[in-house]
C-alpha cells in the first residue's frame, strides 16, 4: 500500500483477519482502515480504525461515504460450524461476493481474498467447488487486481476448537519439511504470514489476476 491508502477488511474476527487487523494498524502507510464484521473485533483499538456492523444475512454491506482503495476478504467457515452445506454456500460464496460488490462500488482497485489450496469451480469435491466458483465471481467484477491467496493448514490459535485441525498443527513441523517439489503448495502456514502476504501483495502494484500458494506467501511476507 502507498501512503494514505484505505483499507475494508471482511472477516477480521477470524483467524486470518485478525492477525490482519493488527497488521494494518501498525502499518504506516494504511491511514484508515475500516472493517465489516458481524460483532466489534475485540482486543483492538486505533485512531485509524472504523468498524461497521454488517447484516451479511441480509447482504447489507453498503459502504455509504467510503472511499476505499484496497480491500481484503478473510470470511470463511467450516461446514460443520455452518450447519449445513447450503448455509457453507452463503457464507463462503455469497457473503464474499456481497463483500466484493460493495468494495468495488466503494472504488477499491485491489482485492485481497483468502481462498484455499484445490479451489476449482469444476471440481467435484463439494469445498474446492464453492472455493473455485467464488474466485470466478469475484474475479467477474473487473477489480484492477486480485491476489487469490490458497494457503494450506492455516496455524495459529482460534476462538473455536477444530480437533482435526489441532492434529494437523502439531504434526505441521514433521510434515512441512516433507512436501516437497510440486507437494510444497500443501504446507501448513501460520496465519499471520498469510496476512502479511496479503499486505504485500497490495503493495506489490501488480495488476491483473495472481494466485499465491505456500512460496509465494513466504515472499510477499517478506520471510
Amino acid at each position: 500500500m502507498t501512503d494514505g491508502r484505505t483499507a475494508l477488511v471482511a472477516g477480521a474476527t477470524g483467524l486470518v483477519g485478525g492477525h490482519l487487523v493488527r497488521q494494518l494498524i501498525a502499518d504506516a502507510s494504511c491511514r484508515k482502515l475500516v472493517t465489516l464484521t458481524r460483532r466489534p473485533p475485540e482486543g483492538v483499538a486505533s485512531p485509524k480504525l472504523n468498524g461497521v456492523i454488517a447484516d451479511f444475512g441480509k447482504f447489507d454491506v453498503s459502504l455509504t461515504g467510503v472511499a476505499a482503495d484496497d480491500a481484503y476478504c478473510a470470511l470463511g467457515t467450516t461446514i460443520k460450524t455452518a450447519g449445513s452445506q447450503a448455509a457453507f454456500y452463503t457464507v463462503d460464496h455469497d457473503y464474499i461476493v456481497a463483500f466484493a460488490n460493495a468494495a468495488k462500488a466503494a472504488g477499491a482497485k485491489r482485492f485481497m481474498l483468502v481462498s484455499a489450496i484445490g479451489a476449482d469451480a469444476t471440481s467435484s469435491i463439494f469445498y474446492s467447488r464453492v472455493k473455485g466458483e467464488t474466485e470466478r465471481d469475484v474475479e467477474a467484477l473487473g477489480f484492477e487486481a486480485l491476489h487469490i491467496f490458497r494457503p494450506g493448514l492455516l496455524l495459529g490459535e482460534r476462538a473455536e476448537r477444530r480437533t482435526l485441525e489441532g492434529i494437523g498443527m502439531g504434526l505441521a513441523p514433521y510434515l512441512n519439511p516433507l512436501m516437497l517439489g510440486p507437494a510444497r503448495v500443501y504446507r501448513s502456514i501460520p496465519a499471520a504470514t498469510v496476512a502479511g502476504a496479503m499486505r504485500g501483495a497490495a503493495a506489490s502494484g501488480l495488476s491483473g489476476r495472481h494466485v499465491h500458494t505456500y512460496d509465494a506467501m513466504i515472499r510477499l511476507a517478506g520471510l
